[in-house]
This record gives C-alpha cells, sequence and structure tokens, in this order.
C-alpha cells in the first residue's frame, strides 16, 4: 500500500506564537514529528504542507520534501484539515503524476510519538481494511458519555447518550475514547470521492498517555519541556 505521510504546519498560531518551528530542547517542534516520520518504514514519501517561507526553509533543513507552498485560502484560522489533504494529492497526482493508497496526517502539535508507534498505526490500518484510523486515548470514567448530562428543551438534564437511565457503576460503564490528534490515516477514495476524513468504519491505536502532550496553549508548551527530558528523543 502507497502511503503519503502528510505534515501541515501553518504560520499562523495564536496560542503559542510560531510553535512549530519554536525550539523545544533546543530542536524546532516541526523536527520532531519529521524525524519520526522519515524514519517509518511503511511511510511511501512524506511531504510539508505551509505556507509560511521560514517554516519551509527550516524543514528543507532537517531533510523533509516541501513539493509547494500552501495557498493562504488553505491556512487561516478557519481553515479545516481536509481541503489541505485534498490539495496534497491533487498537486502530487496533476505536478508529480504521484498517487497514493492513503494518507497518514501527523500534526507537529503531538511531538513525541516514536516511530514504533506510528509503525504499529500503520500495520494497523493496513490489515484492518477500514476506511480510516485514529490514535486515542480512553475518556476518564468521570467524563464518560453515559454519566454526561445535556439540557433539553426544558432546561432539564438528560443522559447524553439518550438512555433514561444511567449507569450506577464504574465498573459497569463501557470503554469510551476521544481521539488525541497524534494520527489519522484514511483511504484516499474516502478523502477524495468521500470527502470525509474517516468515513464509515474506523480502526483505533491508543496513544501512550505518558509520554502525550497536544500544544495548543503556553500551559501545553511547559507540559512538553516537561516531557521532553523524560523521554529519550
Amino acid at each position: 500500500m502507497r502511503i503519503l505521510g502528510l505534515i501541515p504546519a501553518r504560520g499562523g498560531s495564536k496560542g503559542v506564537p510560531r510553535k512549530n518551528i519554536k525550539l523545544l530542547n533546543s530542536k524546532p517542534l516541526l523536527q520532531y514529528t519529521t524525524q519520526v516520520a522519515l524514519e517509518s518504514k511503511l511511510l511511501t514519501k512524506v511531504i510539508l504542507s505551509s505556507d509560511d517561507d521560514e517554516i519551509i526553509q527550516i524543514a528543507k533543513k532537517i531533510g523533509i520534501e516541501v513539493p509547494f507552498k500552501r495557498p493562504e485560502l488553505l491556512a487561516n484560522d478557519t481553515s479545516p484539515t481536509l481541503p489541505v489533504i485534498q490539495h496534497a494529492l491533487q498537486f502530487l497526482k496533476e505536478n508529480k503524476n504521484e498517487e497514493f493508497d492513503a494518507v497518514c496526517l501527523l500534526q507537529v502539535t503531538t511531538p513525541f510519538r516514536t516511530v514504533g508507534f506510528l509503525d504499529e498505526a500503520l500495520r494497523k490500518f493496513i490489515e484492518s481494511d477500514t476506511d480510516s484510523l485514529i490514535s486515542v486515548q480512553k475518556v476518564p470514567h468521570e467524563y464518560n458519555p453515559h454519566w454526561v448530562f445535556v439540557k433539553n428543551d426544558a432546561g432539564n438534564l438528560e443522559i447524553a447518550t439518550g438512555e433514561k437511565q444511567i449507569i450506577a457503576r464504574r465498573q459497569e460503564l463501557p470503554d469510551t475514547f476521544h481521539r488525541d490528534g497524534s494520527i489519522y490515516i484514511t483511504k484516499v477514495e474516502i478523502l477524495l470521492k468521500g470527502n470525509s476524513l474517516y468515513g464509515d468504519s474506523i480502526s483505533h491505536i491508543e496513544s501512550p498517555h505518558e509520554s502525550y502532550v497536544n500544544i495548543d496553549t503556553e500551559r501545553d508548551w511547559e507540559k512538553a519541556e516537561e516531557l521532553v527530558k523524560l523521554i529519550r528523543l
């Protein structure tokens, strides 16, 4: 299976300004994800998608291919991810005559995934034959959707799952998961023809909780600075 590794890294960032190239333990944040992607045995090709000249320059020094500069229309605060992936696929097909079976999206803001974890996710996706695979973490029991309430039209609370009776014991709660943003793998057919990042069938892989951070705020950055001292990278 031909799988494209795509690393998105736009220039704008409000929570942590210029975070994609901000130094974390003397390395640009971008470098952590890039190194793992390039070491993967299962990614056919790895590219960067960016609108920012400085990010592109640093990415090329790190050793990642940057075949295009992302259009500004796809690089603002409200730009969804799917059109960014579609743009990359269409550019490679039209300008490089390169086509792929799937895309593995690797966000810079989750820097501590390992190449072993990435390849495990890729193997699981290939073997599962689902439309997509996402990395996840378990939802703590106190936030389990079976214990979460929403307001109804009368302003009263109802169980978010629609059940009438609440599950009384924690031990009886089913495991639930939230996507953690580290890995998204999707078949190209689903991305282009289905216009979806997920499709109808989604497999998953659990990320190691102890090394996980998703950098969106300054507090997240501080956590990353603490974690990088404990992780061999």
